[in-house]
């Protein structure tokens, strides 16, 4: 790929690069676009190898957040940032004060909160330094963990899938694979098991494993995620970093449905041609993982969280209506996403320029 912003024509309205050297922050702040209102999307702290990946993964996680805000049916648009490091090593209050500094400095044209690397309480610490913060704790009026409606999400768009494919949406008996049991997996399986699937697991941190099979001893534990991916699943949920489909895993799925959590997971474009030419449904993932964004921005209204988990529970009448559309009009539901995300940052975003006095 092309280095540089702008040799990529990825079409962000803003990209800001923000170092700090006494602090050793570098991050890297993409809004891909204000059109339904300021960007809101997490902040990732996480030790690329390179700076060109961490640009690669910011520009495609901030305009993934533009698509799932429009599709959640959020007044907001599409923003990300990378903090590049270690964060169990390079994390310091200082480095994320500084950081802090930089989301003030865009004067709200960015919203942050949590993602991979990042927790609610460094969200309190950054919001020492600006008052475009969400995901805080529920000590400073916040949303807490915005895993709770992640999972939540991914767990509606499953059983609107299964009621796509299945021609019901109860998941009791149904075998669900989930790789990846962090923060949201382990949530999702709980509500897979209290559902009555048969769940198994996979997860590199062996810490995580332990913990999932503390709460739930009946769930299978698979050695990895190349056995998992290939078993007779009834839905494989990626649940953990982006790239999970590609050239290599998608020939050996072994799913009828894939549904999770995980941003990006279809590696590049023509992954969902693949997928519908094998005769698998893929819930696109920026649709159904909404629920975090739809928990940490009903901050801004001053938090509710039976109000968030509403909003998050139509997650499931969405995916319908993208399932929907995508058969209706011959695409794969990654596409009939892309469409009706489009057609409302179109539509609604075109209000803008209508004059108020």
């Amino acid at each position: 790929m092309t280095d540089g912003v702008f040799g990529r024509e990825s079409g962000h309205e803003q990209v800001v690069f923000c170092q700090d050297q006494a602090s050793g922050l570098k991050a890297i702040i993409a809004i891909y676009s204000t059109a339904l209102g300021p960007a809101l999307g997490g902040t990732r702290f996480y030790p690329y190898s390179r700076e060109s990946d961490a640009l690669d993964d910011v520009l495609a996680l901030s305009r993934g957040m533009a698509y799932k805000n429009a599709l959640a049916g959020l007044d907001l648009g599409g923003g990300k940032a990378v903090i590049i490091g270690d964060p169990s090593t390079t994390k310091t209050e200082a480095l994320l004060r500084a950081y802090g500094r930089f989301v003030q400095s865009l004067g709200g044209r960015y919203y942050t909160a949590c993602d991979v690397g990042t927790y609610v309480a460094d969200m309190d610490v950054i919001a020492r330094e600006t008052r475009f913060v969400t995901g805080r704790s529920p000590d400073h009026g916040g949303a807490g963990d915005s895993s709770v409606l992640t999972a939540f999400g991914v767990f509606q768009g499953m059983r609107a899938a299964a009621e796509f494919r299945w021609g019901s949406a109860d998941l009791a008996g149904r075998h669900v694979g989930v790789s990846g049991v962090g923060k949201v997996g382990h949530i999702l399986v709980g509500h897979l098991v209290e559902a009555g699937a048969r769940v198994s697991v996979t997860d590199v941190n062996p810490a995580a494993i332990e913990r999932v099979k503390s709460a739930y001893p009946a769930v299978e534990v698979v050695a990895d995620n190349a056995t998992l991916l290939r078993m007779p699943l009834d839905v494989f949920a990626p649940c953990a970093l982006g790239g999970a489909l590609n050239d290599t895993t998608v020939p050996e799925l072994g799913a009828e449905v894939v549904c999770g959590a995980a941003n990006n997971q279809i590696a590049h474009p023509g992954i969902e041609k693949s997928l519908e030419d094998r005769g698998v449904l893929y819930a696109p993932d920026y649709l159904v993982n909404a629920g975090g964004v739809i928990q940490v921005s009903d901050e801004l209204h001053g938090f509710d969280f039976e109000r968030a988990k509403r909003t998050a529970a139509g997650i499931f009448e969405t995916t319908k209506a993208v399932f929907e559309l995508a058969k209706a009009e011959g695409v794969p539901p990654a596409t009939a996403a892309d469409r009706l995300a489009e057609r409302r940052m179109s539509e609604v975003g075109r209000l803008r320029s209508i004059l108020t006095v």
